[in-house]
């Protein structure tokens, strides 16, 4: 595949602006899969590039968020099962079924979430009272979110956090560091499938990654240092952009 050095850099620009925002609050899919779609490859190529690159950005900021002890992987095994096992049945879905129908529903369920987040001043208070027990968040939640982002992706990290906040009573940091936790889980097991089905185009995922890492390393760190409200209203911004963006498409 021949591409000028203009894409390429186009695209690791692009790639450090999405890995900045999906460290803070997800949606940086809405970014990188419409660059991707912009150098001529398939839905499907841009969706399986995009984990390639993705999965760079999503180690990154996880990295940082466990060594400033925000998660601890040790002890969200069942978490990252139920992430892992809706991300296959996911990523083996999006290469049989079309998904112009959940294109059609995402932008009014972003804005949905857009409003709550503006409107709802609770998150950042920790309650200690999860409405649901660990295992069955994990195999309903965790499990629904990880099959969207092997079936489609962006804004995975925005639901992984809101399920985190409402349903097991974390504070939006805590919250943010679980969902990219499970959201590195979910792209890396999505990843492997579209490696064996051969529909990743490794020049430009790599070139991406560079973006993806700095990008992440940045947007981590802001999100710590920021705060909640930081983080809230960041989260409505990339749900408001989302939204419009797939309304135009």
């Amino acid at each position: 595949m021949e591409l000028s050095s203009e894409i390429f850099v186009l695209l690791f620009l692009v790639a450090t602006a999405a890995g900045f925002i999906d460290a803070i609050a997800g949606g940086g899919g809405l970014l990188t899969i419409p660059a991707l779609l912009f150098t001529g490859i398939s839905p499907v190529q841009a969706i399986a590039t995009n984990k390639l690159q993705a999965c760079f950005g999503s180690f990154t900021a996880t990295r940082f968020y466990i060594k400033q002890k925000l998660v601890n992987p040790k002890h969200q095994i069942g978490g990252i099962i139920a992430a892992s096992i809706g991300a296959i049945i996911g990523a083996m879905a999006i290469q049989s079924f079309n998904s112009e129908l959940l294109i059609a529903i995402l932008p009014f369920a972003l804005m949905v979430i857009a409003v709550y987040l503006l409107l709802t001043k609770s998150f950042n208070q920790i309650t200690h009272i999860s409405k649901l027990k660990k295992n069955t968040f994990n195999a309903t939640f965790i499990t629904s979110v990880g099959f969207y982002d092997g079936f489609f992706g962006p804004g995975t990290g925005t639901f992984f956090t809101l399920s985190y906040c409402k349903m097991q009573a974390m504070n939006l940091i805590k919250a943010t560091a679980h969902a990219k936790l499970m959201n590195f889980t979910t792209n890396i097991v999505s990843l492997l499938i579209f490696i064996l089905s051969d529909q990743i185009i490794w020049q430009l995922g790599l070139a991406m990654a560079v973006g993806q890492i700095i990008g992440a390393r940045l947007g981590a760190a802001t999100a710590i240092k920021q705060g909640a409200d930081f983080i809230r209203y960041m989260t409505v911004i990339v749900c408001i952009g989302m939204s419009i963006s797939l309304l135009l498409k």
